[in-house]
């Protein structure tokens, strides 16, 4: 079989992904912010396409994580704390009343207590499990899905696409800031104030590479803590090993996982246990009306009955 063969795709199947590819670019340059990473997702996304009627599925197959990236990314276009008041203090407050520590005769936050209390097999931990938040979730659709699974990788990709969505519209809600912010920078809201490492900070430091650093300089809202997102994507893969019947080992992995990212979030002051609390609340919710009611509505059920005939291989 030849690269590049177009001669086994429809000429509206060209067109499409040239036009959507190019049409992305430019919105995304003219209007949102055009980075690297943009490029390089269409690049790769336009060479699996094209290059044969395997990766044409697998780029297919690939959409639902595809869209939530151009999702995430877009809400910059109009940010939450635009909707509703921020909330730093209160958060903070509640953390404290709901979960403090008493140390030297005052009560810290568990992230407070945690910028005083770390070690290099806990930084480096850390590190390890947050880096997991998107690639796992991706891993284990992959997983699934060159098993032969198409249905269930699909239903677990749509699935994580629609927890997205929930945690988006809670984002909006109630705004809200992490803890590095609040212990940082104080009570009252700076828009201008970039992007924090925050914790994460001593894994780069432990290994030498700026990996975090370069992460969350490009931090679109740093006022979208509430719910944690960080705690709901894992947790979703394990709601799906779980329900596709996977080995128990790999079922434990995806587990621990999912774990080590609640433990991070908060080691690192990324989120309140608050935050972590209602990131798991929401991909339970999430899901749930994903499985009880989208696929439960015919037609959205002939639709991924058809997306998964597509991508089948």
């Amino acid at each position: 079989m030849k690269l590049f063969d177009l001669s086994t795709m429809t000429r509206q199947e060209i067109t499409v992904e040239l036009l959507v590819s190019a049409a992305f670019l430019v919105f995304q340059g003219t209007v949102v912010g055009l980075l690297p990473a943009h490029v390089f997702m269409v690049v790769l996304f336009g060479v699996l396409f094209f290059a044969s009627p395997a990766t044409r599925r697998l780029a297919v197959a690939l959409l639902p994580f595809v869209v939530f990236e151009m999702a995430y990314d877009w809400m910059r276009l109009y940010p939450n704390y635009k909707v509703n008041p921020i909330d730093i203090g209160g958060i903070y407050e509640a953390e404290k009343g709901l979960f403090g520590i008493a140390a030297e005769g005052q009560t810290l936050i568990p992230g407070e207590w945690f910028e005083l209390h770390n070690c290099a097999v806990a930084d480096f931990l850390a590190g390890v499990f947050y880096l997991c938040w998107v690639p796992g979730p991706i891993a284990f659709g992959l997983w699934l899905y060159f098993k032969g699974h198409e249905r269930m990788y699909l239903r677990f990709a749509l699935a994580f696409l629609f927890v997205n969505f929930v945690g988006f519209a809670g984002y909006y809600i109630h705004p809200a800031a992490p803890p590095w912010y609040a212990i940082n920078f104080g009570f009252e809201p700076d828009f201008s104030t970039p992007g924090n490492v925050a914790g994460l900070g001593r894994f780069d430091e432990l290994i030498g590479i700026p990996v975090f650093s370069s992460i969350y300089v490009n931090n679109s809202n740093i006022f979208a803590a509430v719910p944690s997102l960080h705690a709901a994507y894992m947790l979703v893969a394990t709601i799906y090993a779980i329900g596709s019947k996977q080995k128990w080992g790999l079922v434990a992995v995806i587990a621990i996982v999912t774990v080590g990212i609640w433990w991070t979030a908060v080691y690192s002051t990324h989120h309140y246990i608050i935050d972590v609390l209602l990131g798991i609340l929401t991909a339970f919710v999430g899901v749930l009306v994903f499985e009880k009611v989208l696929m439960r509505w015919p037609a959205f059920s002939r639709f991924v009955d058809r997306y998964s005939a597509y991508i089948r291989n």
